[in-house]
């Protein structure tokens, strides 16, 4: 049905058409959901898929440039498929758990520091508040505000002081306060990227185990063939996967990621070839 004639029928199980209505432009449906909204028979959803796709992109990229990496200096280089499995499994666990740990504590300690500036905007709002208040008013003015609006605007919020210091983080900080489970998100974030690294960082050498098995009398050079085209492959849809959580059409997203995966790619393989050349290893 169209969005319009769904828009008076929204409820909590399709108030994603909230996000529809946006994407196509159809304003009616937007109003009409917020009616619904304004009256207690809708509840607007935002995506929260968005929480972990910094760590699953960033987590994937360097999990299958790693493992490229590896592969293309193997290839350089003349290791046998057997050294390229061993060097590459090892090292790609070892540095996602590497990653998975390092984007916990990062993500621990910026939440901590968080919240202990919140704590000083606290203490500063309880034993001086003339003073934050002020700050908050001219904040307000540079952004546009007459001083009378603002002044308005700043000492009703200031009635109710913990939503006012959460108001002064966002805005005289720009800092965004965490939840108070933010020790087990950081645990979510740092397993997202060690599980997103793992499994993207092993399909380029997944075909150094199942061409083996399955097709033995293809030699290495289609080995590094099948490695280049999943990697290329994977980057793509990597991008692709990105788009739905911005703006950015599907393809545009994904020719970018596969592009900017491509040339980094391309300069692994460039940089094990000259060290090979210059150093003539051969293993």
């Amino acid at each position: 049905a169209p969005l319009k004639t769904m828009a008076s029928e929204i409820t909590p199980l399709n108030a994603t058409a909230a996000r529809s209505a946006y994407d196509i432009g159809d304003l009616e449906a937007s109003k009409s959901f917020h009616n619904a909204r304004s009256q207690g028979e809708a509840v607007e959803e935002h995506s929260s898929g968005g929480d972990f796709i910094k760590a699953i992109v960033f987590g994937g990229l360097d999990g299958i440039l790693t493992s490229f990496a590896i592969v293309a200096g193997a290839a350089g280089g003349g290791m046998t498929p057997q050294v390229v499995l061993v060097l590459g499994f090892s090292n790609i666990f070892a540095d996602a758990l590497s990653m998975g740990v390092g984007e916990f504590l990062s993500s621990k300690a910026h939440n901590e520091w968080v919240l202990s500036e919140r704590k000083r905007e606290k203490w500063e709002l309880d034993n001086y508040p003339e003073g934050e208040i002020q700050e908050m008013i001219d904040i307000y003015e540079e952004r546009g505000m007459s001083k009378e609006d603002a002044t308005i605007v700043i000492n009703k919020m200031a009635k109710y002081s913990e939503f006012f210091v959460d108001v002064m983080m966002a805005e005289e900080l720009q800092l965004q306060v965490p939840e108070e489970d933010h020790k087990w998100e950081s645990m979510k974030e740092g397993l997202v990227m060690f599980l997103s690294f793992a499994a993207f960082g092993s399909l380029p050498l997944m075909g150094y185990v199942i061409i083996p098995t399955f097709f033995p009398e293809l030699g290495e050079e289609t080995l590094f063939t099948s490695a280049c085209a999943v990697t290329g492959i994977v980057l793509f849809i990597m991008g692709c996967v990105k788009s739905m959580f911005s703006t950015t059409n599907w393809f545009v997203s994904g020719m970018e990621t596969f592009m900017l995966g491509g040339a980094c790619a391309t300069l692994a393989y460039v940089i094990g070839q000259y060290v090979e050349e210059k150093t003539g290893a051969k293993v």
